[in-house]
């Protein structure tokens, strides 16, 4: 389980790195025992990989296996969001909620198999995005987006859909 994600990321040493801290960090929350003895680490995974790896990627988000992360500094995703297996995010992507008018937050994505997100992008608010999905570059995301779709713009709007 923690090794879920390496063979994807096999020349990137920070992808693996900052994956395999998070599924350890994953791991340590799932039982309250291990949770208690693995707080030094969960410090420890919160100073290196957000403040040092520049990677804002929560031990509470769920993530599917196989994901990569390419040139991952900048990178935030909320902790409530979910991404599904075999995902692609790059640098300076923001995956989360959004504050509304009442001061509260909506929920954050949900975010399909097989999705790869391009550099820039912002997926905001409580949209899903379908499997095997291609958002580029710059993109802003706020509405849902069908399977199999190449997306791109601000707002992000499908240009092509793939067969």
């Amino acid at each position: 389980m923690i090794f879920q994600d390496w063979e994807r990321n096999r020349s990137n040493i920070k992808g693996r790195l900052v994956l395999f801290s998070f599924r350890l960090a994953t791991i340590a929350t799932k039982n309250r025992f291990i949770f208690i003895l693995f707080i030094p680490y969960l410090v420890l995974y919160r100073i290196l990989v957000e403040w040092v790896l520049g990677v804002e990627l929560p031990y509470k988000t769920k993530v599917g296996k196989g994901l990569i992360i390419h040139h991952g500094h900048a990178l935030v995703v909320n902790d409530s969001t979910r991404i599904g297996d075999n995902c692609t995010l790059r640098h300076s992507t923001t995956i989360g909620n959004k504050q509304l008018d009442d001061d509260k937050f909506t929920k954050s994505p949900e975010i399909g198999n097989n999705v790869d997100v391009g550099s820039n992008v912002c997926i905001i608010g409580p949209i899903k995005v379908g499997n095997n999905v291609k958002i580029g570059a710059g993109s802003v995301v706020t509405k849902d987006i069908p399977p199999n779709s190449v997306v791109v713009g601000n707002p992000a709007r499908v240009i092509k859909t793939i067969s």
